[in-house]
This record gives C-alpha cells, structure tokens and sequence, in this order.
C-alpha cells in the first residue's frame, strides 16, 4: 500500500467552496483504479491549509493510471481553481 500526502495551500477566503468542490472530487477519485481511500484535515495553525492522505495500491496507480487519465482532469478542475499555488505531493511505502 502507498501512501500520497498531498498538502494544499488553498487562496484564503476561498475554504468553504475548496471544501464543497472536495466533496465532489472525491466521487470522481473513487473511480480510479487503485484508489483506496481518503483523509483530509484543516490546518490549525494556518486555515487554509489541507493535507490529503490518500491510499493506492502503488505509486504507477497515482502517478500514471489517475494523473495521465480524464479523471484527473475532472478532479482537478474542480478543485484547481482554489490553489494558492501548487500541491506539495510525496508518496509513502507502509512499513510492516
């Protein structure tokens, strides 16, 4: 299992509505092959400020399957607009 960890500076104002249109990408990332799951948290410290764990089955499944598909175009024109600059993006092996 593969751990992303993406963290999103969203433009301040705006977290209300990156919160809604998350709500709608999500359902567009649940139909990617190799998606398992997702978690999201608000900054504290800094509200506008997300950080996403999502789950797959192996880095190609985000990297290749999701980013080079119509689906990440979906997920990200709906939740783009929002970014105050792009997402920091690292992925993760569980260790046992």
């Amino acid at each position: 299992m593969i751990i992303e960890r993406a963290l999103m500076a969203i433009t301040p104002g705006s977290e209300a509505d990156f919160e809604a249109a998350l709500a709608k990408a999500e359902d567009v990332l649940a139909q990617a092959k190799g998606f398992h799951g997702i978690r999201i948290a608000r900054g504290v410290e800094n509200p506008s400020t997300y950080l996403l764990l999502l789950e797959w089955d192996t880095v190609e499944d985000h990297t290749v399957g999701f980013r080079e598909s119509e689906l990440f175009a979906q997920w990200r024109a709906l939740i783009g607009p929002y970014f105050a600059q792009a997402p920091a993006v690292e992925h993760y092996a569980e260790i046992d």
